[in-house]
């Protein structure tokens, strides 16, 4: 059976995106998405994503299965680009620039912007350990600055989920962080019962921070737009930056927004489409 596929990436952060809306299931299964996202033997990617029929009202369904065949709640990164996905399969048809997104992690809707960026209202930060989830503190609390030992260092680190694990840690020089020794044994850390995506954050000013990422299923990648937004609320759980900053990554700049007015996460960034192909 041939599938058509298309490679688009959100900074670097690259995804195989496949019509799947003939199907309320996905087309491909982990162990073929794997195969798929190795650099060598398959296409190159971060992950697949499908776009499904919508669920719940919504205008479609978002699946994704990381390089290493995990299934993730969301990815940021990857909305984006399935948001530019879908203006593309609908074509000349298109008769709205934003779309509700059905994800495990809620509903989420990327919106087209004029200027070829997509804005995605992320929604609520969830803050209390239960919700990580974290063993660290109860499940009532927020660990803000808990110190946590990793790799025979304490750091000091704030977890924040966008309907997905982040645990930031803020530090002097991130290009000085050893990430792929440093970021599996944060991944695997007991602390963490469903794994953990990592940020190490350098803070510049308090409107521009720089950030590197080990993401849980994907490892190294360029850019994690839901671990920027994490990054952007744990800045200002500490008091580190403000509620509106250019999160710089590897593959360039996001602007997130945590909103004074509706406290939902605004995260505006690029999706960009590399090319089709058939399968």
């Amino acid at each position: 059976m041939a599938i058509e596929f298309t490679k688009y990436h959100g900074l670097g952060n690259d995804f195989i995106l496949v019509d799947n809306r003939a199907s309320s299931l996905p087309v491909l299964t982990p162990e073929q998405a794997i195969q798929l996202c190795d650099r060598h033997f398959g296409i190159g990617a971060d992950g697949v994503i499908f776009a499904l029929p919508g669920e719940n009202g919504a205008d479609y369904t978002m699946r994704i299965f990381n390089s290493d065949g995990s299934e993730p709640e969301m990815c940021g990164n990857g909305i984006r680009c399935l948001g530019r996905f879908i203006a593309d399969l609908e074509g000349e048809y298109r008769n709205k620039d934003s779309y509700r997104i059905h994800t495990l992690a809620g509903m989420i809707t990327p919106q087209l912007m004029a200027d070829g960026q997509v804005k995605v209202d992320m929604g609520l930060p969830r803050l209390l350990a239960g919700e990580i989830p974290t063993t660290l503190g109860t499940a009532e609390t927020k660990v803000i600055n808990q110190p946590l030992e990793v790799a025979g260092q304490t750091w000091e680190v704030t977890c924040v989920s966008m309907g997905n694990p982040h645990c930031i840690t803020f530090v002097s020089d991130v290009a000085a962080i050893p990430l792929e020794i440093i970021g599996p044994q944060f991944e695997h850390h007991p602390a963490f019962p469903q794994r953990i995506n990592t940020e190490f954050i350098q803070v510049v000013s308090r409107d521009y921070v720089k950030m590197r990422v080990w993401e849980r299923g994907a490892g190294i990648t360029l850019a994690c737009g839901t671990g920027a937004c994490a990054s952007l609320v744990a800045g200002v759980l500490t008091g580190n930056c403000d509620r509106i900053a250019t999160v710089e990554l590897p593959g360039g700049p996001l602007q997130i927004e945590w909103s004074e007015i509706d406290q939902r996460i605004y995260m505006t960034g690029p999706a960009q489409k590399v090319f089709t192909g058939q399968l």
